[in-house]
């Protein structure tokens, strides 16, 4: 047999195992959205949902040669990810045009409580801390196992519980928890339901998009400029800018008494106060000291840590099957920035402000010097 035979040989059956992988990706790609859409998934028992993570996990490995080839070759765009609706973008698989023209359509009912942010900016935290506050402290979502996307919805979701099919929460005040990061001028208002925006340090909330993304994408992850470039992009950045989506919650806030407005850090400082201005804004009876003392241990850092099978915030894909809740449960997450991207992001925020009336000075004086290497993307 000639070398040049041998050669076509060898790149035929490349060409062929090419193939083969490209039908078991695109197999299990479909697979994957059908078993995470809605209830699919999160409306699992804990060891279901870990079994399905396991033959998730499975597959992947056996993928990840390819899948990493096709990082290599490709080139990461954050727009080949994306959809707008009415000038906002959004996160293709997670989302779509036609689940955000239903959320803003949808018609809140009397007990509806949002929970609305920007991505990345304590959602999750909230959702429970509404959730445990309802309950007096004596909710089990971790005990049993049970998801906190199969009680709670995301309004413009494919990925957890409907809002139709959402358990009422408690029984004082019985209320549906529903997660939105819609900004405020999409967000459907009703004088009946209660909404509770938490904001976070903008250079924080970069430095959690850059961990999502990095997490989420894995080789498809793009720079750590091309990132920058989209967070500080309203044609790009997923649910609108974070000085576009903070103005519109705030001017809400303002001009509605049913409109919280919360800060994640001080939620991290000092939860127990935070958890009281909740309870006062949700019309609940004050909660006793042993019933605060219940929320604050569930809604702290250690216990969702060691429980956050219950609390992910999106279903285990092809890139990311083990996701973490959170990086490091601090605060100051800006730190992490390079003091150039942080000192862009928060320059290019305060000029974005500068006809608005959110008081980013105020609440956002000072960035502190960032660590010395700044964040860095892994692979995923």
């Amino acid at each position: 047999m000639s070398l040049g035979h041998i050669a076509w040989t060898v790149a035929g059956g490349a060409a062929v195992l090419l193939v083969v992988q490209w039908g078991y990706l695109v197999v299990v790609l479909v697979w994957e959205d059908q078993k995470t859409r809605g209830v699919a998934y999160y409306g699992l028992s804990l060891s279901e949902r870990e079994r399905f993570k396991r033959a998730l996990r499975l597959h992947a490995r056996l993928l990840s040669p390819f899948v990493r080839l096709l990082g290599r070759l490709s080139k990461p765009d954050l727009g080949r990810a994306s959809f707008r609706f009415e000038g906002v973008a959004g996160p293709k698989g997670t989302c779509s045009v036609e689940t955000f023209r239903q959320a803003t359509e949808y018609d809140p009912r009397p007990g509806d409580v949002f929970v609305a942010t920007q991505m990345k900016c304590g959602t999750t935290w909230m959702q429970h801390l509404v959730y445990q506050i309802l309950l007096r402290g004596q909710g089990d979502l971790a005990e049993i196992g049970q998801a906190l996307y199969a009680v709670s919805p995301w309004l413009e979701s494919i990925k957890s519980v409907s809002v139709a099919d959402a358990p009422v929460v408690g029984t004082e005040h019985p209320s549906r928890i529903v997660k939105t990061h819609l900004p405020a001028r999409l967000c459907p208002s009703s004088p009946e339901a209660k909404y509770i925006y938490v904001a976070r340090h903008p250079v924080s909330c970069f430095a959690s998009c850059v961990d999502f993304l990095a997490g989420n994408m894995g080789p498809f992850c793009p720079s750590l400029d091309v990132i920058e470039e989209w967070f500080c992009s309203s044609e790009m950045m997923w649910w609108g800018t974070w000085p576009a989506h903070v103005q519109g919650w705030w001017d809400r806030s303002r001009g509605t008494k049913n409109t919280l407005f919360v800060r994640f850090e001080d939620m991290r400082s000092d939860l127990a106060t935070v958890a009281r201005r909740v309870a006062a804004f949700l019309d609940m009876a004050p909660l006793s000291d042993a019933e605060l003392d219940g929320v604050v241990t569930k809604c702290g850092f250690a216990y969702m840590q060691r429980h956050q099978s219950s609390f992910e915030m999106y279903p285990p894909h092809i890139l990311a099957f083990d996701t973490k809740l959170f990086v490091r449960g601090t605060a100051d997450r800006h730190r992490d920035a390079s003091q150039g991207a942080a000192e862009r992001i928060m320059a290019w925020c305060v000029d974005e402000l500068k006809d608005g009336t959110f008081p980013i000075k105020d609440m956002y004086p000072v960035v502190e010097p960032p660590s010395r290497q700044g964040l860095h993307l892994g692979a995923g």
